[in-house]
């Protein structure tokens, strides 16, 4: 398979098979993280490898109880290491105030993600599956408690990693002329950009059932991995039911990822990041 396939292939997995993957491969993904770009070729991203069981029920347990983190034979939290630059920077008599700085954190921010999307690229071509869990951000006191990650490292995803039971069919994605625009931008009118995510969901007065199995993965393999406390489709409908919600949007930011919690996280995600060291608010 071409890389190009490899890629358009690629599904996020959430049912994973109860195999260990072989430690040559795993250090293949670790090299794969290191050789990503950076800026500045500083590389402030550092992994966490998570294969214990016990650790494993612990990081699926902070990050939601999500039964893939705890059944997947490997994640790596990816993490933003100022720790390692600052010590480095101190030993030669010199200063590195990144974690005080906005800039230096989204250009680290950047190097981690790229880091990340290697090793799932990489993933892919040994026949593994993965997924990203970006939950971890709302406990990163606690995770940093648990992995004993110092100040000045900021856990900032998990990407989990094994060999798939079963991989999602289709995943609706915008067409790619809406996300392209040559030269300028190109501001697509309000009937452009409806018609846009339309076309990606589907209509939604159809069959909501259908509708969820189409766009909420997340429900569907909990349900088949017998966790239905974590996301019930039948709740979910009721909670559509009840919030009156009648389109793609309104499911996304009022039930889904709603726009008013999302707001409410500002203050412990700050503060969390104060508590590591990070201070550029």
């Amino acid at each position: 398979m071409n890389l190009y396939d490899l890629i358009m292939k690629r599904r996020s997995t959430r049912n994973f098979k109860d195999q260990e993957i072989p430690e040559h491969i795993i250090e293949r993904l670790v090299d794969a993280a290191n050789n990503a770009p950076s800026g500045g070729n500083i590389q402030p991203p550092s992994v966490i490898l998570v294969q214990e069981s016990d650790a494993r029920k612990e990081l699926a347990k902070m990050v939601g109880d999500q039964p893939w983190v705890r059944n997947a034979p490997l994640s790596m939290i990816f993490c933003i290491d100022f720790f390692r630059i600052k010590r480095w920077a101190s030993i030669f008599d010199t200063d590195f105030k990144g974690e005080k700085a906005f800039l230096p954190f989204l250009i680290a921010y950047a190097d981690l993600m790229c880091a990340a999307q290697n090793v799932v690229i990489l993933a892919q071509g040994h026949g593994l599956g993965s997924v990203y869990i970006g939950t971890i951000l709302d406990v990163i006191d606690k995770a940093r408690q648990y992995f004993a990650i110092p100040k000045y490292v900021l856990p900032m995803m998990v990407l989990s990693i094994g060999y798939p039971k079963s991989v999602p069919k289709n995943v609706p994605k915008l067409n790619r002329k809406v996300i392209a625009h040559r030269e300028r931008y190109k501001k697509l009118s309000d009937d452009e950009i409806k018609k846009a995510f339309e076309d990606k969901y589907g209509n939604f007065e159809d069959n909501v059932e259908n509708y969820l199995h189409r766009t909420y993965v997340e429900a569907v393999e909990a349900e088949k991995q017998q966790k239905p406390e974590w996301a019930d489709i039948e709740s979910i409908k009721k909670e559509m039911k009840k919030l009156n919600i009648r389109n793609n949007a309104q499911f996304l930011f009022k039930l889904r990822y709603p726009s008013d919690e999302m707001i409410k996280l500002n203050e412990s995600l700050i503060r969390a990041f104060k508590n590591a060291g990070f201070d550029f608010f």
